[in-house]
């Protein structure tokens, strides 16, 4: 029954994946039949990330109210009325409306089930878990870009929708396997878990924040715009190409956790971050180096995604063990509030940068965030210590 549940949630992970590399593989095809500039997906973007920072802060709360099954059923339902939204929408403004069920379903889901996961599994699992948001995230680019062949970018929402729907009856089947798991669970633990105030004054709390919304800058930035760097920067590719590329970062990411799934149980958390964050600065130096082609971009994406793999579960899975399983329910919402402030306004920022400078400048930007969250991570080691 265990491996049973356990399935579940790796599903549940694939759901949370799907929409997210859907703006940036449509985006360039997208922004041609809405008539606007490349920057405004930035602005959806943000909108979304926004929607996700209101649901994590808040996810604490939820997880003192509502157990984490109901709590994924009911996400999981709004990020589908977001991806049929978005195929309905015939105007820019329209994504707007859409984007508010689309993130507020993807925060309350992150948070639920990052503190379910990391309270009650290994590191191992964690990293798991995360790997099969990457094949989430894997398959909808592939889905936008068979959209943009045969059909337009709406159907590529749509049909991402009806995947959704299937796993949400996946999830309303598999109730009875969370109420085994329920008896099995500490809930008066979870019932005098802390609040956000309170754990905001946790030496080390603020810091290790601050290295997830740099983590998560870069993340998002190159979920948005790696379709358009090649778009900007390679000459001859065509719109489902380009869509595809949506997914090399995406197939990175499932590439660390996965090797990192078999490895983190033996290396630890803290060191498998720092050799995370090494490969990603190899895969940003790969992406700076003048090359003929597209190939060596392509590569350069792909190690980045790899390096970032680790560092995300790894950040999770480390907060009940750094700061208490009191604390970490608050201490995961709001490193995911943290997270979406840095998927909210970074990307939107690169948006404006690379309109004025050139989308060239992809690498440089990415390099900022690589070094501020390495930094910052060590500093919380240092006062965690202390």
């Amino acid at each position: 029954m265990g491996s049973l549940l356990l399935a579940v949630i790796y599903l549940i992970f694939i759901s949370l994946g799907l929409p997210d590399s859907l703006l940036g593989s449509g985006w360039p095809k997208m922004q041609v039949v809405f008539g606007v500039p490349s920057s405004y997906a930035g602005y959806v973007s943000m909108t979304i990330s926004f929607m996700t920072i209101i649901s994590a802060l808040l996810s604490p709360k939820f997880i003192k109210k509502f157990h984490t099954k109901w709590i994924v059923i009911f996400s999981i339902f709004l990020t589908i009325l977001g991806l049929l939204g978005f195929s309905i929408s015939g105007q820019y403004a329209m994504l707007f409306l859409f984007a508010v069920p689309y993130g507020l379903g993807a925060g309350a889901i992150d948070a639920s089930v990052n503190h379910y996961v990391a309270n009650n599994y290994s590191g191992s699992v964690m990293n798991f878990l995360h790997c099969f948001y990457g094949v989430g995230a894997v398959i909808s680019p592939s889905i936008m870009a068979l959209a943009l062949k045969n059909a337009r970018w709406n159907e590529g929402y749509r049909w991402t929708a009806f995947l959704q729907i299937g796993i949400l009856l996946v999830c309303i089947l598999s109730l009875p396997l969370w109420k085994k798991n329920e008896a099995e669970s500490n809930e008066e633990e979870i019932k005098n878990s802390a609040g956000i105030r309170e754990t905001m004054k946790v030496p080390g709390v603020v810091l290790t924040l601050i290295a997830f919304f740099a983590y998560c800058a870069g993340e998002a930035t190159c979920f948005l715009w790696t379709p358009s760097y090649f778009a900007g920067t390679k000459a001859g590719l065509s719109d489902e190409v380009v869509a595809s590329f949506g997914s090399l970062v995406f197939g990175g990411l499932m590439l660390g956790r996965l090797i990192s799934g078999f490895v983190s149980n033996k290396l630890g958390d803290r060191l498998l971050i720092r050799i995370g964050i090494i490969v990603e600065l190899v895969g940003i130096l790969m992406v700076f180096m003048p090359a003929p082609g597209y190939l060596l971009a392509v590569a350069g994406f792909v190690v980045i995604g790899t390096g970032m793999g680790p560092v995300y579960p790894a950040i999770q899975h480390m907060a009940p063990t750094n700061f208490g399983k009191r604390y970490s329910a608050a201490v995961i919402g709001l490193q995911m509030a943290s997270a979406y402030v840095g998927s909210t306004f970074m990307p939107m920022v690169f948006g404006h940068l690379q309109q004025a400078v050139g989308i060239a400048i992809m690498p440089a930007y990415l390099l900022i965030f690589a070094v501020m969250n390495i930094a910052f991570l060590e500093l919380t080691y240092k006062v965690i210590k202390e």
